[in-house]
C-alpha cells in the first residue's frame, strides 16, 4: 500500500536552540520512500547524518520566534506482517553482534528487573515467537491505554506499577520482559495506517531466527502498513525531536492517508 504521511510541528522560541530530529523515513526492509519533503519555515540551514542505530537524523538551530517543521513523504509499505509461531530464539553466542545491545538493560527498559515476571508469563511456551506473543498479549490485557498518567521518563518498572500508559510505555514493558529472557528487543517509532487516535506511534521488534519480527501491545491483533522512522534501545533513542533549550510546542498535526493508484 502507498501511504502519504506527514507531521507538522509549530513552535515558539525566544532564543536560538539546537535541535536533533528523527522525522524523515528512509527506504529499508518493508518500506520504500517514493517522495520526500522536509521544510523548515522560516528556512534555516540543516545537515543530515546517520546515528549509531542507522536512523536518519536532521540537525539545525531554530530561528527566534514562531517557526514550523514539516516532514511529508509517500511511502510504499508492506500490507502484511511476518508471523511465525515456529520461529525460535537464537543462542546468545550465535546472535549477530549488532543485536547484542538489544539484550541489555537500558534506562527506560530495565530488563534486569523482570526475569521472574517474564518467566511466569511465558512458562507454558517453548518457541521464542510464542513467548513474545504471550508477553504482548499480557501487556495488552493488563495495561490500560490512556494519556496523562505517564511521562517521557516513565520506565518499564513505572509502567508495571502504574498499569496505565501510552504506546511508548507498552513497548518499554514488552521490551524489558523480552530482554529478561534473552530475546533481543528494540523500540520502533513511526507511523501506522488507521491508528486511532492518529499520532506518531511506538511499537517493538524482536530478533528470532535471523530476522526482526514486529509486535504491538496496543493492538488486539496484528496490523501492518507501518512506516518506520527510528530504531533504538528505548524511547530516548527514537525521539522525533530533541531540543537543547527552552522551547514551546504549540501544535503537532500527524496525517496518514492511503493513496489509490
Amino acid at each position: 500500500m502507498k501511504l502519504e504521511i506527514s507531521t507538522k510541528l509549530t513552535y515558539y522560541c525566544a532564543e536560538q536552540v539546537p535541535f536533533i530530529m528523527i522525522i524523515r523515513p528512509k527506504s529499508g526492509i518493508g518500506q520504500q520512500v517514493l517522495e520526500d519533503c522536509f521544510v523548515l519555515e522560516p528556512s534555516v540551514p540543516f545537515i543530515e547524518y546517520e546515528d549509531v542505530y542507522g536512523n536518519q537524523c536532521q540537525r539545525f538551530v531554530n530561528p527566534i520566534g514562531n517557526f514550523s517543521i514539516t516532514s511529508s513523504s509517500v511511502v510504499e509499505t508492506s500490507s502484511v506482517l511476518d508471523i511465525d509461531f515456529n520461529a525460535d530464539m537464537i543462542a546468545i553466542d550465535q546472535l549477530p553482534t549488532e543485536t547484542l545491545t538489544y539484550l541489555l538493560p537500558s534506562r527506560l527498559a530495565e530488563s534486569d528487573q523482570f526475569t521472574s515476571m517474564a518467566f511466569e508469563i511465558t512458562k507454558n511456551y517453548i518457541k521464542g515467537y510464542s513467548k513474545v506473543e504471550e508477553i504482548r498479549k499480557w501487556v495488552n490485557e493488563n495495561i490500560k491505554y490512556e494519556y496523562g498518567y505517564s511521562s517521557p521518563t516513565t520506565s518499564a518498572v513505572g509502567t508495571n506499577q502504574l498499569r496505565i500508559g501510552v504506546c511508548r510505555d507498552f513497548a518499554h514493558l514488552c521490551i524489558a520482559l523480552c530482554r529478561s529472557i534473552n530475546i533481543p528487543a528494540r523500540m520502533v517509532a513511526g507511523y501506522m495506517y488507521q491508528l486511532e487516535p492518529m499520532d506518531l506511534h511506538a511499537w517493538f521488534e524482536v530478533y528470532l531466527e535471523n530476522q526482526w519480527y514486529t509486535f504491538d501491545a496496543t493492538q488486539k491483533s496484528p496490523m501492518a502498513n507501518r512506516v518506520v522512522l527510528a530504531y533504538g534501545r528505548d524511547a530516548g533513542d527514537v525521539a522525533f525531536a530533541t531540543q537543547f533549550g527552552n522551547i514551546q510546542l504549540n501544535e503537532m498535526v500527524v496525517n496518514v492517508n492511503a493513496l489509490v493508484d
